[in-house]
């Protein structure tokens, strides 16, 4: 009986792990030069919800030190916004955030907590006077360990919305760490 149970856990897991890579294929290969447009982001995002990713699928296949950054950074906005798991609050345990916490820990026990993402838009300049003013560039740099403490609550909007109404173009890039904190990598797309 136990052997049945053993097969059936295995080609479940084989099943989840081939669903994983088919996602971190599409943003490897999206992301090529070290950028991801929103839009393609957001297919991923909606990938891991159709198939059904639940937390211990995210922690297993994606957070993983040898994915890349955005790829961390997709599992871990897909369970904040997705899967409804909360964001911690420093290192309080308390009884309602035992899932933030385990998402911290998760963090730090696969050794992805201070990777850098660096996050731009640009904004649609407004009128002022009848004239238009420019448009707007905003950069956040940060590691995930700060989404994990809640500390980029913008940048997760931004993403989750999009490309829509004021925000004209969002680029979610890996962070150059030999780079200022105001910047990062430069990664221009063609398309």
């Amino acid at each position: 009986m136990s052997m049945g149970w053993r097969c059936f856990y295995m080609e479940l897991h084989n099943e989840k792990a081939a669903r994983a890579t088919s996602v971190v294929q599409f943003v490897e290969t999206c992301s090529s030069s070290a950028s991801l447009e929103v839009g393609e982001y957001q297919k991923a995002m909606q990938d891991l919800h159709a198939l059904q990713f639940g937390y211990q699928d995210v922690q297993m296949f994606l957070f993983k030190p040898e994915l890349t950054v955005l790829v961390n950074l997709l599992g871990l906005h897909y369970c904040i916004n997705w899967l409804g798991v909360p964001c911690g609050y420093g290192t309080v345990v308390k009884i309602q955030n035992w899932q933030a916490n385990c998402v911290l820990k998760a963090l730090e026990s696969r050794k992805i907590s201070e990777r850098q993402v660096c996050v731009k838009w640009w904004k649609l300049g407004i009128w002022s006077h009848g004239f238009r003013m420019r448009d707007e560039l905003l950069s956040r740099r940060f590691t995930l360990i700060d989404v994990g403490l809640a500390k980029q609550e913008e940048v997760l909007a931004v993403l989750y919305r999009g490309a829509i109404h004021e925000v004209l173009r969002v680029q979610i890039c890996v962070a150059d760490p030999s780079s200022p904190s105001w910047s990062c990598q430069s990664a221009h797309r063609r398309g």
